[in-house]
């Protein structure tokens, strides 16, 4: 072996003491990799859970990392005092370098720590709205909702965003704290309409589609408001009234969860269909144009 070293270092001009160095670097990565690479195929062959696999491989992931430096680092620097010296001057140097990928480090750990959004919550940051299913080291990953797609449903698209934009951007998560959000479906009636009848059929459909989520809403009130100033007075759902240039306009402001909003909108809105359809009284609106006859309808000013 020393003279595999010896010729080595003749042809290189690399040190006896350095090529240890960098064999025992390229054991421990090779051990960790091999580590890891069994470890993940127990984990794929035991969990099916999609979430509970994404959470220990991850973790896997992270820990081989940090064993990893810890090791590299212990076969490179003898001692504390030269490893602060030298940390010291790197650090010094990637802060002037490399701000974007420190600050999208930094943002990771805020991410981590702070735990603003975690894997499956529904966020928007910016204007880029979607699930997250991956947060990495330097930017998370979202399957976009919105977009040219109506009621959040998925676009199929796959988003990329640095994690330094936490710390610019406006983030709304709609999987924390509340964990319901309120949504709206108006409803434009003829002004010759019966509204008070159309106002009756839209409360007990919107009592029927959402009332069930009272409870749980207002358990989860209780328990966001522990951190949170959160606080709503009535959870139920409602209908309110408002007069616009077509036609009366019935508003029903109902809880949903955030995943489910297009499919309770399909469900309320054929039932307000089915319903107006058997009423004689009751008329859905839109924007026409008449002409008055002020002597056939008896207005002799006309």
């Amino acid at each position: 072996m020393s003279n595999i070293f010896h010729v080595i270092e003749n042809t290189t001009g690399i040190g006896q003491a350095m090529q240890l160095r960098i064999m025992n670097t390229f054991v421990i990565i090779l051990v960790l990799w091999l580590l890891r690479f069994i470890v993940r195929r127990i984990i794929y062959r035991q969990l099916e859970d999609v979430k509970a696999r994404y959470v220990w491989v991850k973790t896997v992931t992270y820990v081989t990392v940090l064993l990893g430096l810890i090791m590299v680092g212990s076969v490179w620097f003898r001692g504390f005092k030269e490893l602060g010296t030298y940390l010291g001057l790197l650090t010094a140097g990637l802060a002037i370098a490399m701000k974007d990928p420190l600050t999208n480090i930094a943002g990771w750990l805020f991410i981590i720590f702070r735990r603003s959004f975690s894997v499956g919550d529904r966020i928007q940051i910016g204007d880029k709205a979607g699930d997250v299913i991956d947060i990495r080291i330097f930017q998370f990953i979202l399957l976009e909702i919105g977009n040219w797609v109506d009621a959040d449903q998925s676009t199929g698209r796959v988003i990329y965003i640095p994690n330094g934009q936490v710390f610019t951007m406006p983030l709304a998560n709609y999987s924390k704290g509340f964990q319901f959000i309120w949504d709206e479906l108006k409803v434009l009636i003829t002004f010759e309409s019966d509204w008070k009848r159309a106002k009756e059929l839209m409360i007990d459909i919107a009592k029927k589609h959402s009332e069930h989520l009272g409870k749980s809403a207002e358990r989860r009130v209780k328990e966001a408001s522990k951190k949170f100033m959160i606080f709503y007075k009535n959870l139920t759902p409602t209908v309110y009234t408002s007069v616009k240039d077509s036609g009366v306009q019935l508003a029903i402001r109902y809880l949903c969860e955030p995943k489910n909003r297009r499919g309770s909108q399909q469900a309320i809105w054929e039932e307000i269909l089915d319903s107006f359809d058997q009423e004689k009284n009751i008329d859905f609106a839109y924007p026409t144009t008449r002409f008055y006859n002020g002597a056939a309808e008896g207005k002799n000013d006309f």
